[in-house]
C-alpha cells in the first residue's frame, strides 16, 4: 500500500474525527478572511467616497468630525464669515448623521446638504429623477439604488422606521450614499441654523495651507482640516483595529493548531497497536512522523479550502442582507490558508514525534 493510500485509508477509517478537524481549521481560516475582508471593504468604500469630495478644507468644531459623530453644533452663520476670507471661493454647510441601520446590523450614514451647491462643488449629477425639495424626500447614489433595488419614486426607511421618498439617483458616489436637504435634516434633528461641518472650496491658484492659516487667524478656536487628511479610513479612525486583526490572525492559527493536535493525539492513542505493527516491520521514526504529518496536511488543506468557500458565501450573504462591503484580497487569502495549513502541521508535530517514540513491544501489547 502506498503512502498516499495509507493516509486516505486512515482518514476514511475515522470520518467523524476527520470532519471535526476539518471544521476546526475551516473556522480559523473563515474568521480571518471575514474580518479582514470586512475591514478592507468598508475602509476602501469610505475612502473612495471621501476622495470624491472636491472641497480642499473642512471647517468644524473641535472633536466634531469623528467616524461615529452625529453632532450638529456648528452655526451656519460661519458660512458668510468664511466666504468673506480672501482665497475662499465657496463654503457649504453639511450635517452628517449616523445611526444603526434598521436591518439590524451596520450603520446608515445620511447627509443634509444644499443639493445644487453640493453637486456643483463636487461634480456629481443626477442620473435619474430630481433634487430633494420637501422634508420627506431624499436622493441616493447609484450603488445604494442597486443594492436596495430602488428607483426614483420608491420609498426608503431612514432614522429607524420613517419613510422617505427617493426622488433622485446620483453619480458618482460622494460622501454619504443618502442625502436630503439641509433644512430637512435640521428639522429631523431639531437643530435649526446648525450643521456638523462646512466644506470650504478655495479659489483656483490659491495656496490651501495659506487659506487655512487665514481662516484660523480670522476664526480662532475652531478646527480646520485638509480634506485629504480626513479621508475616512477605518483602520485610522479605529486605532485598535490593526491590533484586533493581528490578534484574530493569531487566534486562527491557534485554533487550527489545537484542533489538529487534539485530533492527531487522539488518533495516536487509537492507533497504538497499528503503530506497533509498523515499527515491528521496520518502519523508521521518519516514516511514522511523515505519515501523520501528511494526514494533518491533507486535513488542513481541506479545512482551509472549506473555510475560504464559507467566507466567500458568508461575505456575499452579509453584503446582500446588511449592505456591508467585503473585499477579499489575495494577500490575506494566502495568509489565511498558510496559517490553516501550517497551523495544522505544527499541531500534529508533537503527536507525530510521540508516536515515533513508542516502544514496539508496548505498542503491540496495548488494547
Amino acid at each position: 500500500m502506498s503512502d498516499k493510500s495509507l493516509v486516505i485509508a486512515n482518514i476514511r477509517q475515522r470520518p467523524v474525527r476527520t470532519l471535526i478537524s476539518i471544521v476546526g481549521v475551516a473556522l480559523g481560516v473563515s474568521l480571518i478572511l471575514l474580518f479582514t475582508g470586512l475591514s478592507r471593504g468598508m475602509s476602501n468604500d469610505l475612502q473612495r467616497r471621501s476622495l470624491n469630495i472636491r472641497a480642499e478644507l473642512i471647517f468644524t468644531r473641535p472633536g466634531s468630525l469623528q467616524l461615529t459623530s452625529s453632532t450638529a453644533n456648528l452655526s451656519t452663520r460661519y458660512v458668510q464669515l468664511l466666504e468673506a476670507i480672501p482665497g475662499v471661493e465657496r463654503a457649504l454647510p453639511v450635517i452628517r448623521y449616523i445611526y444603526q441601520d434598521g436591518r439590524g446590523f451596520g450603520f446608515e450614514q445620511i447627509e443634509g446638504v444644499d443639493w445644487a451647491s453640493y453637486a456643483m462643488m463636487n461634480g456629481i449629477n443626477l442620473i435619474e429623477g430630481r433634487a430633494p425639495a420637501a422634508n420627506d424626500e431624499v436622493v441616493i447614489d447609484a450603488v445604494k439604488a442597486r443594492e436596495r433595488n430602488l428607483r426614483a419614486g420608491g420609498t426608503i426607511q431612514l432614522f429607524g422606521n420613517r419613510p422617505y421618498r427617493v426622488v433622485g439617483i446620483y453619480s458618482p458616489e460622494s460622501g454619504a450614499r443618502v442625502k436630503m436637504s439641509l433644512a430637512a435634516m435640521q428639522e429631523v434633528l431639531e437643530a435649526p441654523g446648525k450643521c456638523t461641518y462646512i466644506l470650504v472650496k478655495c479659489r483656483e491658484g490659491e495656496d490651501v495651507l495659506q487659506v487655512a492659516r487665514r481662516i484660523d487667524q480670522t476664526l480662532p478656536g475652531n478646527k480646520i482640516q485638509l480634506t485629504r487628511d480626513v479621508v475616512m479610513n477605518v483602520e485610522r479612525s479605529i486605532p485598535l483595529l490593526p491590533v484586533f486583526l493581528r490578534v484574530l490572525v493569531g487566534l486562527g492559527a491557534v485554533i487550527s493548531a489545537l484542533v489538529v493536535m487534539l485530533a492527531m493525539y487522539t488518533t495516536i492513542t487509537e492507533r497504538t497497536y497499528e503503530i506497533g505493527i509498523l515499527k515491528s516491520l521496520g518502519a523508521s521514526h521518519a516514516f511514522i512522523i511523515s505519515e501523520i504529518e501528511k494526514e494533518a496536511l491533507l486535513i488542513s488543506a481541506i479545512g482551509s479550502a472549506l473555510g475560504f468557500a464559507v467566507a466567500l458565501i458568508a461575505g456575499r450573504l452579509i453584503h446582500d442582507l446588511y449592505g456591508l462591503i467585503f473585499e477579499f484580497s489575495w494577500g490575506w487569502t494566502i495568509t489565511a490558508i498558510m496559517i490553516g495549513v501550517l497551523g495544522g502541521a505544527l499541531g500534529a508535530l508533537y503527536p507525530a514525534v510521540r508516536a515515533a517514540r513508542l516502544d514496539p513491544i508496548e505498542a503491540l501489547a496495548y488494547e
